[in-house]
C-alpha cells in the first residue's frame, strides 16, 4: 500500500510539473534561427517577430544559420532541445521544397517540426522584359506556343521562383528554356536589360520595379489579386485555375516541444498579426497576414508538400 502511494505520488508530482514549468516559460532569453542569410525577406521577418516575441513573450534573438537551400538552421533546430528556447522561421522553400528535393537528408522537414503559427505570405508576380511585346498571360501562352524553345526565363536552381516557373510551363503546355543563375538579384538586373524574356519574382522585391515602368506585370501568383497592383489579374484569373504559389512564412519549434508553450506562442504571434501595426508593416513588404491555429498551419503544409512533389517529378529534379 505505501509503495501504491508513492508511485501516485511520484505521477503527481510530474503532472503538476510539467504545466508549472510551461506556465514560467520563458525564464532565458528565446532563440529563433532565421535559415537564409541576414538582410533578405525570411531574415526581414525574422526580425519581426522576434521584436515583437520580444515584447509580448520575453526576449528574443534572431540568429542567421544559411546554408544548402535552408537545410543547415532547418537541421539546428530539428535536433535542439524541444523546450520551447529554439525557434526557426519555416518557410515554404524549408518545408514544402526541402522535403521533396532532398532525398538524404538526416532529418524530416516536416515531421521534425512543431508548427507554431503561420505569419505571411508573399506571391510571385509573373513578369516580362520591357521590350517584349505582350501585355498578358495569355498572350505570353500563346506566343511561347507559335515559338516553342524561343523564350527563357530565369532564377537560381530548386527556388520557389523557379519551380512556379516550371508548373507555369506544365500548367500552360509550353516549351521554354530555363536559365539558372547563382543569385536572385542577378535575374533582376539580368530583366531589366533584357538578357531573359520573363521570370517569376516574389512580389515584395518587385513593386518599386512595375511602379517605375522597368518590368511589366502580367500576372500574380495568388488567389487573389494584390492591393499594391489591383490592375493585375491572377493566374486563375487569366485561364490557369486553381493555379497558386506563395512564398510563406512561418514559426515552428522543434517537434515534441510541450503543447502549452506552443499555444502560448501561437496566441502571441496571432495577438501581433492583428495588430494594425504588423499588419501594416507587412502590408509594405507585399505580404498578406497569415492566422491560425498550429493545427491550420499543420494542415496547410500537409497540402504543401505534395503539390510541390508533382511540379519537381514533372520538371525531373534532383539535387541530391
Amino acid at each position: 500500500m505505501t509503495g501504491t502511494r508513492v508511485t501516485v505520488a511520484a505521477l503527481l508530482v510530474v503532472a503538476l510539473a510539467a504545466p508549472a514549468s510551461c506556465q514560467s516559460y520563458p525564464t532565458k532569453p528565446i532563440k529563433l534561427i532565421v535559415p537564409f542569410g541576414a538582410g533578405g525577406p525570411v531574415d526581414v521577418m525574422g526580425r519581426l517577430v522576434a521584436q515583437k516575441l520580444s515584447a509580448s513573450v520575453g526576449a528574443t534573438i534572431v540568429e542567421n544559420r544559411p546554408g544548402q537551400g535552408g537545410t543547415v538552421g532547418s537541421r539546428t533546430v530539428a535536433t535542439a532541445e524541444p523546450d520551447g528556447y529554439t525557434l526557426m522561421v519555416a518557410t515554404s522553400t524549408t518545408v514544402g521544397l526541402s522535403a521533396n528535393l532532398y532525398k538524404t537528408l538526416d532529418f524530416d522537414p516536416v515531421k521534425s517540426f512543431a508548427p507554431i503559427a503561420l505569419i505571411s505570405s508573399v506571391p510571385a508576380v509573373l513578369v516580362v522584359r520591357p521590350s517584349l511585346p505582350i501585355k498578358t498571360a495569355q498572350e505570353l501562352i500563346a506566343y511561347a506556343k507559335a515559338n516553342p524553345g524561343k523564350l527563357n526565363f530565369g532564377y537560381p536552381t530548386g527556388t520557389l521562383p523557379h519551380l512556379t516557373g516550371e508548373m507555369f510551363k506544365v500548367r500552360a503546355g509550353i516549351d521554354v528554356a530555363f536559365i539558372p543563375y547563382k543569385a536572385a538579384n542577378q535575374t533582376v538586373i539580368d530583366l531589366v536589360a533584357g538578357q531573359i524574356d520573363y521570370a517569376f519574382e516574389p512580389a515584395s522585391v518587385l513593386l518599386s520595379h512595375i511602379t517605375d515602368g522597368t518590368m511589366r506585370p502580367l500576372a500574380v501568383t495568388s488567389r487573389a489579386r494584390l492591393p499594391q497592383i489591383p490592375d493585375v489579374p491572377t493566374l486563375d484569373e487569366s485561364g490557369l485555375k486553381g493555379f497558386e504559389s506563395v512564398s510563406w512564412s512561418g514559426i515552428v519549434a522543434p517537434a515534441r516541444t510541450p503543447a502549452p508553450i506552443v499555444d502560448k506562442l501561437n496566441a502571441a504571434i496571432n495577438a501581433e498579426l492583428k495588430s494594425g501595426d504588423m499588419r501594416d508593416t507587412l502590408l509594405r513588404l507585399g505580404a498578406e497576414v497569415k492566422a491560425g491555429t498550429p493545427a491550420d498551419f499543420a494542415a496547410f503544409v500537409a497540402d504543401e508538400v505534395p503539390k510541390w512533389a508533382e511540379v519537381i517529378k514533372s520538371s525531373g529534379m534532383k539535387l541530391d
